[in-house]
């Protein structure tokens, strides 16, 4: 039989769809090899008795549908990214279409979404305040609403890093006339690193000089060039501009922005290596009021003394004078209690708090448990997945201090430590020091647990060396495991950026308590704002650790601490002054207190990372900053400069030292205030004395309407086991725009509890909800 001929068309034809059907089959083929990420709902209730955790479940779930594929050699648990137990239970992995369709038919599995990606608008404190939306409808570059650009924020820190670009000035309108401040150069910084953003730029270092001796000029810049890094992450929290694809070594990727976006800077280097010296401090107030600054950011603290005994104190009295609003740090001493610093009533003292973001990663033992943990680590020194490494913990379960479970420099024997994972307990060194330790001795990662002073509460770093911070419940665990285990072995995973992290915020177990015992009737902390984990602008000169040893360089870090929350809450307070220019420092604090909220994103009340038990007062003070609730309070509760000294004045303070706080160093009491509780604070503090004959106490209030001209508040007060309240009267009527009614709160002892009372008072109009916290301390009986 003759074949029929192929033509040329023909053939061309033919291998045109050959090579179709082989490419179909091979992206056929390619497609089940393809990994993504999905995630998958499980049925928490259907875990087999057979395990101990819902992690190892899931992790059995994987590796079944896995142990198969053609890469069966990779380990399993490198797939899993995400565990998700509170509102939501189940998982995120990473899996093949062949896997995914296979997991689909296992017992447990509920369903399987496929990863959906979503712009990314935030590093997140900006997002997780509700600011977003704020920013685009009066911070778009170009804007004609941009009111924010005339505010300017004065932040007293360790200089900034100009080519930063969190202070790009691109589309900012010049600077406003009403600035009279300078930009001083110096090594490494020249007139052109101010700009449009960087309004001024100054430095203060006499009185370190005198206390320390001048410094070696070529070792650190006497200029405001940050070597530090400090003072750049502020003043970007405060008011950096926008930088998309903001994030440390691919941890916190998103859209870095400051609080106040359009707000100026203006820069005042108090701090060198060698410290921070009030002189300095006091000077840089000084000059930065008559600079013009409208917000004053100072995260910085040196413990309480007398008001009239505090520079820093009577500094920023004379610059409330002058209608600065003026925002520190809390400091960093907790969770003991009676630990706050700048605590005078003028400051706005803020404390810190957790955001719905974390950075989790686990430390996987050999016995098969998993304890997880938070880490930032991410760099060369990687561990083998398929590993496990001995584990060591060089402490015993002793109560006695071990300087070797410390990790401090020097105790580590590495003999002992080479080769090893190590358990570092928290305290007294740095946590990225204890590491570099661990790295000295040869060790291969580090553990570090948290002791009783810091509870369950976990902070992320950026480690030398693989490493992994655990609570203190797991710790001692994990000590115990090493400790009874004459082969222990663990390996360390590490998991990236989680959002939705609940219950959030929490009060950091880190953030200074109240009361405040220079004067019990003045609450403080004032509020708390976000202070754990915030990314923000670097400085190039120093790794993200901040140790000599670190090497590597980062545009922006991550860091914790109240030295992160106060510019916050200055970001806030300029976005605050710019829509309402005509507002007091007193105004603008009493908006960010009354406008706070004190339940989490489960609806219950803050928690405390110390203890995982409710926050009180002492802990949040008046809550968690609102900022777009703080834009249209309702009510505001002013204070005038002559209200405060009438406040200093019921503190016994003889005529030399009230001469210290300015232009009413000449003036008498006039004794106006019955009693310090009687200042106008948006926080209600009462104090039942000794005396049991003294059972009735009278604060006094005068609201100032802010809202609409006619509006009509009834208050709403919580109860109190030890004391009955009476608002007089309970409804204020206003009928214009900013008149000012005054109501008395009565309260009336029953029973005089050992421990303070906590509670709250709340204004109503429809709209608005105008809150105040109420304490009440009934001193032991005489």
């Amino acid at each position: 039989m003759s074949k029929i001929p192929i033509t040329p068309i023909e053939k061309m034809s033919y291998i045109l769809t050959s090579f179709l059907l082989l490419t179909s089959i091979t992206l056929c083929a390619n497609a089940q090899l393809i990994k993504k990420t999905y995630i998958i709902q499980m049925d928490k209730s259907a875990m087999p008795n057979t395990f101990s955790n819902h992690l190892d479940w899931y992790s059995s779930k994987v590796q079944s549908v896995v142990s198969n594929s053609v890469e069966a050699e990779m380990d399993y648990e490198e797939r899993i990214i995400y565990t998700y137990q509170t509102a939501f239970h189940g998982l995120a992995a990473k899996l093949s279409q062949e896997e995914t369709e296979k997991l689909e038919a296992e017992d447990g599995v509920l369903a399987i979404f496929p990863d959906t990606k979503y712009e990314l608008h935030t590093t997140r404190s900006p997002t997780f305040l509700g600011l977003e939306p704020l920013h685009r409808s009066t911070n778009n570059i170009g804007s004609n609403k941009l009111v924010d650009h005339d505010v300017i924020v004065g932040v007293l820190d360790t200089g900034i890093w100009p080519e930063s670009e969190s202070f790009n000035d691109t589309g900012l309108r010049a600077v406003p006339s009403h600035w009279k401040g300078a930009c001083e150069t110096g090594r490494g910084f020249t007139k052109s690193h101010c700009n449009k953003k960087i309004v001024g730029a100054r430095i203060f270092y006499h009185g370190y000089e005198a206390a320390a001796g001048k410094f070696d000029e070529q070792t650190e810049y006497k200029s405001p060039r940050d070597q530090d890094g400090h003072g750049t992450h502020t003043a970007a929290t405060v008011a950096g501009s926008p930088v998309h694809g903001a994030n440390l070594q691919g941890y916190a990727y998103g859209t870095a922005r400051g609080m106040a976006p359009g707000a100026r800077i203006a820069a005042y280097k108090v701090c060198w290596s060698g410290g921070c010296f009030s002189s300095d401090i006091l000077s840089a107030v000084d000059k930065a009021v008559a600079d013009g600054v409208n917000v004053l950011s100072i995260s910085l603290g040196g413990g309480v003394s007398s008001y009239y005994h505090d520079s820093l104190s009577v500094a920023a009295f004379g610059a409330m004078e002058r209608g600065v609003f003026v925002s520190c740090s809390a400091g960093n001493a907790g969770p003991e209690p009676v630990t706050l610093t700048n605590v005078s009533p003028w400051i706005t003292t803020v404390g810190a708090s957790t955001m719905d973001r974390d950075f989790p990663a686990y430390v996987k033992l050999g016995n098969g448990a998993n304890v997880t943990g938070v880490s930032l680590y991410k760099g060369r020194n990687k561990l083998s997945a398929k590993k496990q490494y001995p584990l060591i913990y060089m402490g015993s379960n002793s109560t006695s201090p071990d300087p070797r479970s410390l990790c401090l420099e020097g105790t580590l024997d590495p003999k002992r430590v080479s080769g090893k994972i190590v358990i570092c307990d928290r305290g007294i060194s740095p946590r990225v020091q204890k590491g570099q330790v661990v790295k000295n001795a040869g060790g291969l990662g580090m553990v570090l647990t948290n002791t009783a002073a810091n509870g369950e509460e976990l902070v992320a770093d950026c480690h030398l060396i693989p490493a992994v911070a655990i609570g203190e419940k797991k710790g001692k665990e994990l000590k115990d495991y090493v400790l009874t285990s004459r082969k222990a072995t663990a390996n360390l995973a590490f998991l990236n950026t989680r959002l939705g992290i609940r219950p959030s915020p929490v009060v950091a177990a880190f953030s200074s308590r109240g009361p405040n015992f220079l004067t019990l009737e003045i609450l403080k902390p004032d509020v708390v704002a976000p202070g754990v984990n915030i990314l923000a602008a670097w400085s190039g000169a120093i790794g993200p650790s901040s140790l000599t040893t670190d090497h590597r360089r980062v545009k922006f870090n991550i860091l914790s601490g109240t030295s992160m929350s106060c510019p916050h809450v200055s970001g806030i307070a300029a976005l605050l002054k710019s829509k309402h220019p005509e507002w007091s420092p007193a105004a603008i604090k009493s908006a960010l207190m009354t406008t706070a909220y004190v339940h989490d994103n489960t609806i219950k009340p803050l928690r405390d990372a110390s203890t995982a038990e409710s926050s009180t007062p002492y802990d949040h003070g008046a809550g968690h900053i609102n900022p777009s609730r703080a834009l249209d309070p309702g009510l505001v509760y002013d204070i005038e400069p002559k209200d405060y000294f009438e406040f200093l004045c019921t503190q016994k303070l003889t005529q030399t030292q009230l001469a210290v706080f300015g232009k009413y160093s000449n003036r008498s009491c006039t004794h106006s205030l019955a009693s310090p509780g009687d200042l106008n604070y948006p926080a209600i503090s009462v104090v039942f004395p000794e005396q049991k004959s003294i059972s009735v106490l009278t604060s006094h209030r005068t609201a100032t309407n802010v809202g609409p001209p006619v509006s009509k508040y009834h208050v709403v007060v919580s109860p109190f086991k030890g004391a009955s309240l009476k608002v007089v009267p309970d409804t204020l009527n206003f009928t214009r725009k900013y008149q000012k009614l005054s109501y008395k709160i009565i309260f009336i002892a029953k029973s005089r509890p050992a421990e303070p009372e906590f509670g709250g008072m709340v204004w109503k109009d429809g709209v608005h909800k105008v809150r105040s916290p109420i304490v009440i301390t009934y001193m032991a009986p005489i």
